[in-house]
């Protein structure tokens, strides 16, 4: 039985992967300010054996008594509403809580795992994006906030392995969605789903002609796995590599839902990229790793989750 540390765990990502560690037999230790994350998301797993939550910002020391064996960094709010909302907590967290986590994993010589985004790749120039692409962002943009949090993430996570030695894997997360989502976050997925099971119109910002590539959260976590017991170091892409524009999304989830929600439109955010899609053949080659969820099944699995909560 392995010893995991999980920051951000108690978040939309964090705390499916909580589960699935635990459901391999790992103990889990699961730290989380919830700033973005919620105790609602992982009240299943208090009082499972081998499950542990500490509240704590890992923006300041981190320390966890006894052994570890792996360090996952997933703490980050990731949402576009947060970039304006908390946009310092944004920065100290991929910087300072970075240095911190990394400072944990070299003193319990622990691999580290960090959670890093497709939004490294900015408004891309090349498409769809490789990971030896730099990427074509605005470091002083409203997005930059993230966008330069994770790219010194991971220059500071490499500058570890190259300096002490430190066993680092990087991954590249593209648009995910599931189930655990918060309701008002500001993605497309889950405001989509939850306006059309109002019956509220669905806000398709531009034209709707711009581009992602979702990913189901369970696809998703299980390339996080893939990649943290593989021999790779990264980073690496992974995600869907099936491009929707964001119009296809809002008729896909008003079909799926069967909603009469009307499609309203507003001007673009800025700095909003206008496609964004991963080569996984890195994924594919070095770890027998693709996405097998269609996107109007996991859109329905998404919309049960918030019908739900709705419900409430």
């Amino acid at each position: 039985m392995a010893r995991i540390v999980v920051t951000g765990g108690a978040g939309f990502l964090g705390s499916h992967l909580c589960r699935r560690l635990l459901g391999r037999g790992e103990e889990v230790v699961c730290l989380d300010n919830l700033i973005t994350g919620s105790l609602e998301n992982i009240e299943d797993l208090f009082g499972q054996p081998g499950f542990t939550y500490v509240e704590h910002d890992v923006s300041t020391y981190v320390w966890v008594p006894g052994p570890v064996d792996g360090v996952f960094h997933f703490a980050s709010p990731a949402s576009p509403i947060d970039f304006e909302r908390i946009p310092i907590q944004i920065l100290k967290v991929g910087s300072l809580g970075t240095h911190n986590t990394l400072g944990l994993a070299k003193a319990k010589d622990a691999r580290f795992f960090l959670a890093s985004t497709s939004e490294v790749y900015g408004d891309p120039l090349e498409h769809p994006q490789t990971e030896e692409y730099w990427g074509n962002v605005n470091p002083i943009g409203p997005r930059g906030v993230y966008d330069e949090a994770k790219r010194f993430a991971e220059a500071m996570t490499m500058a570890y392995r190259r300096a002490h030695g430190l066993d680092v894997r990087i991954v590249r997360i593209f648009n995910v969605y599931g189930p655990g989502m918060r309701p008002g976050d500001g993605r497309a997925a889950s405001n989509f789903i939850v306006q059309a099971l109002r019956g509220e119109p669905i806000t398709v910002y531009g034209d709707g002609s711009q581009t992602r590539s979702f990913c189901y959260v369970d696809d998703e976590v299980g390339g996080f796995l893939a990649l943290y017991d593989s021999d790779e170091t990264g980073p690496m892409n992974i995600g869907n590599p099936d491009e929707f524009t964001i119009g296809e999304l809002a008729e896909t989830v008003r079909d799926v839902t069967g909603s009469s929600s009307e499609i309203a439109y507003h001007p673009l955010p800025v700095d909003d990229p206008t496609q964004r899609r991963p080569d996984i053949t890195l994924a594919r080659k070095t770890l027998g790793w693709e996405p097998t969820v269609p996107l109007r099944e996991g859109i329905a699995r998404t919309a049960e989750y918030f019908a739900r909560q709705l419900g409430r």
